[in-house]
């Protein structure tokens, strides 16, 4: 008990950080946004203590078979953190603000090609753009595209050498996967089913969204990404949806696969029962 209250009383001190990091380090959108900053970090960090400190699950998935919500979190920590120190030193240099800086230029060159999630940002923001908006996108998108891809790879690797998720033990479909109905249909189906569109969506989305906020562009003022915060919040999102996307449908792929692999096993040892 004292030990999953202090896990819970950790992990939600860590989502309220999140929510926090931008506000203590860029000097921008602070003053009569700090008590709504304060707010948000407190809710979501009363939410994450409610849902790790008891014992029966409630919506999140995974939540004993670590390291899933590690990495969708570290994927989500990395670009909100990464964008704000890039942004920061614009304001207040620093040689590690700098140098994310840098590489951020590096990766926006090289991510910059025709077809590519960052070039279709950059076609998504308005005609009379400044330059300073295309090159804060550019850098942004690279930036946060990278750092959640690095994190999907990651998590593809641990799937597929250290036996995830049963290497902690036996596999709990309930706690796991609270909100799914093993009483409807047939399990392996229904999972198979959710892991390809998962993956799908995942796959699609970076091309999608920019062409929705390009049709949407009479009604939505692109511009207010020259607000750091707009822009990182709106890079994390963009970014990180489809790679947790992604890392959802490759977790139901495996389980279906553990239980598409104990069927198989049970159906062998049924029918070597009946011949014998």
């Amino acid at each position: 008990m004292i030990e999953r209250v202090a896990g819970a009383v950790f992990r939600a001190f860590w989502v309220a950080l999140l929510v926090a990091v931008p506000f203590l380090l860029l000097p921008l959108g602070l003053g009569d946004a700090t008590a709504l900053v304060v707010l948000l970090a407190f809710l979501a960090g009363l939410m994450t203590f409610l849902e790790y400190s008891t014992e029966f699950p409630s919506i999140l998935e995974f939540r004993d078979a670590a390291p899933f919500n590690r990495m969708r979190f570290a994927a989500v920590f990395l670009v909100v953190l990464v964008l704000a120190l890039i942004l920061r030193a614009e304001v207040y240099p620093s040689q590690l603000g700098l140098l994310l800086q840098a590489l951020g230029r590096l990766l926006g060159q090289w991510a910059d090609f025709p077809y590519s999630p960052v070039r279709l940002a950059l076609l998504a923001l308005p005609a009379d753009a400044p330059q300073a908006l295309i090159d804060h996108v550019r850098v942004a998108a690279a930036v946060a595209y990278s750092l959640a891809g690095g994190v999907l790879l990651v998590f593809l690797a641990v799937v597929r050498f250290s036996g995830w998720p049963m290497r902690g033990g036996a596999f709990n479909v309930w706690v796991n996967l609270p909100m799914f109905d093993p009483t409807k249909g047939d399990v392996l189906l229904r999972l198979q089913r959710d892991a390809r569109i998962n993956v799908m969506l995942g796959f699609i989305l970076p091309f999608l969204i920019p062409a929705v906020l390009k049709g949407l562009s009479g009604w939505i003022d692109l511009n207010v990404l020259m607000n750091p915060h707009v822009l990182i919040w709106s890079m994390m999102i963009w970014a990180c949806l489809p790679a947790n996307m992604i890392l959802r449908g490759v977790a139901i792929g495996r389980v279906a696969e553990m239980i598409d692999e104990k069927r198989r096993r049970t159906y062998a040892e049924a029918k070597l029962a009946d011949t014998a």
